[in-house]
This record gives structure tokens, sequence and C-alpha cells, in this order.
């Protein structure tokens, strides 16, 4: 072999090593870049995990106090329900004393009428 033909091969063999070397640098440097989004996304979704189960914990007390609630308002149906036939009764009751107010009316303008009868029959003045 000629020596321009080593220097030619030894051109094109360091050119090679130039081209395998950048694209190495390439590779290595596409594969950092997505390990890193990946890795990125990995941490979004760790995020996003925790912030899940903070608020599953949160809602889960809201559950807790929405069925002592419901509890409670059973109980107070159950009360108010005892509280019916009482009110019922005080009802009816002030419907009988309505009408015995009514009757003592009539009956206070009766004896006021047998009382000036009275009085007319026996002179006797007025007080």
């Amino acid at each position: 072999m000629s020596e321009k033909e080593v220097s030619n091969e030894q051109q094109q063999h360091h050119q090679s090593d130039e081209l395998a070397d950048a694209l190495d640098d390439l590779f290595n440097g596409v594969s950092t870049m997505i390990k890193s989004e990946l890795q990125g996304t990995n941490n979004l979704l760790e995020l996003l995990e925790k912030m899940n189960l903070r608020v599953a914990e949160e809602y889960s007390s809201y559950g807790d106090v929405a069925s002592g609630l419901r509890v409670f308002v059973e109980q107070l149906k159950r009360k108010s329900g005892s509280f019916e036939e009482y009110t019922q009764q005080i009802d009816a009751i002030d419907q009988q004393v309505t009408e015995f107010e009514a009757v003592i009316s009539m009956l206070d303008k009766y004896v006021s009428m047998l009382e000036k009868k009275v009085q007319s029959a026996y002179q006797i003045p007025p007080a």
C-alpha cells in the first residue's frame, strides 16, 4: 500500500471514529433526556398519588360526619313523631278552650241580662 492509501484509510478511520463518537454522544444525550422526562413524569405521578390519598383521607372524615348527621336526623324524626301526638292533643285542647270561651261569653251576657232584670224587679239602684 502506498502512503496515500494509508493516509486515506487513516482519514476515513478518523472520520468514522468522529462520527461514531458524535453518534454515541447523540444517543447518550437522547437517552439522558428520555430518562429525565420519565423521571419527571414518575415524580408527577407520585405527587398525584399522594394528593389522591390526602383527599381520600379528607373525604373519609366527611363521610364519618355525614353518617353521624344521618343518625342524628333519624333520632330527631323519631322524637318529632312522638311530639306529633302531643301536638294533636294541644290543638284539641285549644279548640275546646275557644269553644269554652264562647260559652262563657254567652253566660256572661245572660248573667248580665238577669242582673238587670233582678235590679229592675227590686228597684235596686245600680252600683
